[in-house]
């Protein structure tokens, strides 16, 4: 009985050291991206999955419940997704100028978070997304090439934008943005598809 007590309390604290290790900060992630801040270029659209990544096979928990996979991303020309956790203080201040910009956006662009706490703080994450008027879907776990890519992540938030075929365009964001800069983001990729691009406008 004690071995277990020991073995359960140092997998709790292995669990809660590689939660604080994805840090609340910039630097690089997911197949190594230049500088944060640095968006999408022009005809990323036409070299799909660049930064090696890709959201083809997955299967996703919502915080409200529901599922989440590939046929979602399929339905969008371009999906914006962005990587949090409720004790990140840049992703909370953020999240007010993705709620606004999730409810600008056309059926055709998808923009989903995924809270990488909320499986275990739900309550808090849906105060969060509560307060910074966010309606759209939050995932809280997945497997697949989700969970491939949750597990190369390095820093919170990180966003990143996936093309219709789960393939990742450009590099990933890192580090808190507005509305406005993620709206120029979809955008560029958009323009480099052809389709038509999204109007936004910040207050």
């Amino acid at each position: 009985m004690r071995t277990r007590k020991i073995t359960a309390l140092a997998l709790g604290v292995i669990l809660i050291f590689g939660m604080l290790m994805i840090g609340c900060s910039g630097g690089r992630a997911l197949g190594e991206p230049s500088e944060a801040g640095e968006s999408l270029p022009e005809g990323a659209a036409e070299e799909p999955g660049s930064q090696g990544g890709q959201l083809k096979t997955f299967e996703a928990k919502t915080l409200d419940g529901g599922t989440f996979t590939q046929e979602d991303i399929a339905a969008k020309d371009v999906t914006l997704i962005n990587f949090w956790a409720t004790y990140c203080g840049p992703c909370v201040e953020e999240m007010p100028g993705l709620a606004k910009l999730e409810k600008a956006l056309p059926e055709s662009v998808g923009l989903v978070t995924v809270c990488l706490d909320g499986g275990m703080k739900a309550e808090s994450a849906k105060q969060i997304l509560e307060d910074a008027g966010f309606e759209g879907l939050t995932l809280t776990e997945g497997d697949g090439d989700l969970a491939d890519l949750v597990g190369e992540l390095q820093y919170t938030p990180t966003t990143i934008l996936v093309d219709g075929d789960g393939n990742l365009l450009g590099e990933a964001i890192i580090g808190g943005r507005d509305g406005g800069a993620f709206a120029e983001i979809i955008n560029q990729a958009l323009r480099s598809m052809g389709k038509t691009e999204i109007s936004y406008e910040e207050e």
